[in-house]
């Protein structure tokens, strides 16, 4: 059922060094990926490495008395290198799909494969039919989150979240495409000119500052960027909700997938 992927070498991270660990999944795995500051195109030295994905429950623990177990969570150290295992259950991860979570369909189509199926191929093609302008919502609302963190904090980490936020949000909104990766996002949605240096300087340290390396102008730049995430949302052509045959294509799969085992 499972095929392991060779997709990973553009984080740099040996994929042989997952294989025994997902195996050790009491239940089996529909996917995993790597997400986080890795997917987001600016990891430095001593970042974690976040592995997330599906994994299926049996019949039998959905239908009887015990709660089933529909988030499960591991953390282990590799090398010095901390690492954690987050996946959901296919139901619950459909069912979060359907909302305007940007967050698992990030997980879901992040082109850093660890563990993939023929179930997550299936789930990747379901997943533009799922993408709303509503979706803008998640981007501000953790746009603002991060932003928050960094006047608390003044570090790298959650001034780069903000950006990658706002930036994915409006990418989406206009293409319709969820792309995640900040460095490619500089690329093709017009950005502020210091950001390569601060990924270039986060890359050195996990919890360093950005105090020198971003300017009194970014207050202004993150107001701009929402600006245009209001106007993108406003502008784009996505529906306001999935609809209905996006909702019966993944009930039906997760019927489909139950069933089997």
């Amino acid at each position: 059922m499972h095929q392991e992927s060779t997709r990973l070498d553009e984080a740099g991270l040996p994929l042989t060094d997952f294989g025994p660990v997902l195996a050790e999944e009491p239940a089996p795995l529909l996917f995993a990926t790597v997400s986080g500051a890795h997917l987001y195109g600016f990891p430095s030295r001593d970042s974690d490495v976040d592995l997330r994905g599906v994994h299926l429950l049996p019949a039998e623990d959905l239908v009887g008395l015990r709660e089933p177990e529909e988030t499960r969570s591991r953390m282990w150290d590799r090398e010095g290198v901390e690492m954690d295992l987050v996946t959901h259950d296919l139901r619950k991860f459909v069912r979060l799909m359907l909302k305007p979570n940007g967050y698992v369909l990030e997980q879901l189509l992040s082109p850093l494969v660890v563990r993939t199926s023929g179930l997550h191929t299936e789930l990747v093609e379901l997943a533009p039919r799922v993408l709303t302008r509503n979706h803008a919502h998640h981007y501000r609302g953790f746009a603002n989150t991060q932003w928050r963190l960094f006047e608390k904090t003044g570090e790298l980490k959650p001034l780069l979240y903000t950006f990658r936020a706002l930036l994915t949000g409006i990418h989406l909104m206009r293409s319709g495409e969820v792309r995640a990766h900040l460095p490619t996002l500089i690329a093709e949605v017009a950005a502020p000119g210091y950001l390569p240096d601060l990924i270039a300087a986060k890359a050195e340290a996990e919890h360093g500052g950005a105090k020198g390396l971003a300017g009194a102008g970014v207050p202004g730049d993150v107001e701009a960027l929402h600006r245009v995430l209001d106007e993108a949302q406003g502008e784009s052509e996505l529906p306001g909700t999935p609809g209905g045959a996006a909702f019966h294509a993944l009930h039906e799969l997760v019927v489909r997938a139950r069933l089997r085992g």
